[in-house]
């Protein structure tokens, strides 16, 4: 390689969003390098990630525009046909059904390894250069480029860089990229487990007064759970033998499922949300869990980020069909309102979720029941909620 290269974009992650943001700009015949900091694992059927993404339809579009969606079916999906909510409080469960909806299914699950390797495996072929292992040091711009000079003493010059290094981001920290950050208190404990009754093909999310619990179907009989704890109550069941987090985990949902039994090691990993004040800063964009984190319940963090990514793709496409130039300061930043717009709504929106059910106040406990059957009585709020999660 040489010791310096120039590019019309270079992105600063190689997660799912990152990676799939270089193959959708290298799409629309930009020169796009992507800096990572370590090369994935190959990803392996017989060690399932304990991350995974219920994958939306719009999502799953973009993919397949880009050339991998049909590889990653082929590999490990599993279609979810129904999504079921209900509250331990009480009140009607809301449930979502892709016949009633008119869809083949509602969503997918898939793990993010998964994503990861066959979005890593398109990118020679779409003329991607990759560095990896390699890490920003520092970054300098001017009014017409990105400068960054990596560990191994590599420069690489762009015409804009794209923060997608997750939420601790060293290239959104290097632009002066502020963010507010909320603590939940909370933890997601992950890991798959098997059930004695047959998952239904089905997303299932059980509110608790400690948080939900989501549990993703991922076989027939096995799934992927998401369970919210406090931080002090999460480190106690991942302590837990498998037989007893089994016997918890099964009376915290309710036995709907049967007995269920864990199948791999257990993680936990800290909930917060966190959002960047600004997207753009001069050069440099942010986007995916570099601009937002937000709370898991609604399983929405990769997907607007994926939608961060179809925003800027369309930018460029439509600059590109005028012969205009795409990098223009005001065009980024339309770019960034209509993103930052949609994603603090998201964020505060499950904010706000996880305050009315994730407590046992006698009057939000009280109501949070009558929500839940409410919605579920409305046909035309049922569309409309459904609409909005899976971007269609």
């Amino acid at each position: 390689m040489s010791r310096r290269g120039q590019w019309d974009a270079v992105v600063v992650g190689g997660g799912v969003v990152g990676a799939a943001c270089a193959l959708a700009l290298a799409g629309e015949g930009l020169q796009v390098g992507l800096v990572e900091g370590r090369e994935p694992s190959p990803w392996s059927p017989q060690r399932p990630d304990l991350r995974v993404f219920a994958f939306a339809a719009d999502n799953a579009a973009l993919l397949q525009a880009l050339g991998v969606w049909a590889q990653i079916e082929r590999a490990q999906v599993c279609p979810y046909r129904r999504m079921s909510v209900w509250d331990a409080a009480g009140g009607g469960d809301l449930t979502f059904d892709a016949d009633t909806l008119g869809r083949r299914e509602l969503g997918w699950i898939v793990e993010n390894g998964l994503l990861v390797d066959r979005l890593w495996a398109a990118l020679p072929a779409a003329g991607v250069q990759v560095y990896c292992p390699a890490r920003v040091e520092s970054m300098e711009q001017d009014a017409h480029s990105v400068r960054l000079r990596l560990d191994d003493g590599r420069r690489v010059e762009a015409a804009i860089a794209i923060a997608a290094d997750g939420g601790e981001s060293t290239l959104r920290t290097l632009a002066g990229l502020e963010v507010s950050r909320h603590d939940y208190g909370q933890r997601g404990v992950v890991g798959y487990i098997d059930s004695e009754r047959p998952n239904e093909a089905t997303a299932w999310q059980r509110f608790l007064d400690t948080g939900p619990l989501a549990v993703l179907p991922y076989e027939k009989y096995r799934s992927s759970i998401v369970w919210t704890l406090p931080d002090a109550e999460a480190e106690r069941v991942l302590a837990l033998d498998d037989a007893a987090f089994g016997r918890e985990l099964t009376n915290a949902f309710a036995g709907r499922l049967g007995p269920m039994t864990p199948v791999s090691p257990r993680a936990a990993f800290p909930l917060r949300r966190q959002l960047a004040k600004a997207y753009v800063a001069g050069r440099v964009l942010t986007l995916g869990d570099a601009a937002h984190v937000v709370h898991p319940l609604a399983g929405q963090g990769v997907n607007l980020g994926l939608r961060d990514v179809a925003g800027l793709r369309d930018l460029v496409r439509q600059a590109r069909q005028r012969r205009q130039d795409w990098s223009t300061p005001h065009r980024l930043q339309r770019w960034a309102r209509t993103r930052r717009s949609e994603n603090t709504v998201a964020a505060y929106s499950f904010d706000a979720i996880n305050t009315l059910f994730s407590n046992d106040e006698m009057h939000l406990t009280l109501a949070r029941g009558t929500v839940l059957g409410l919605a579920g009585r409305l046909p035309p709020l049922l569309s409309m909620l459904w609409k909005r999660a899976a971007g269609v």
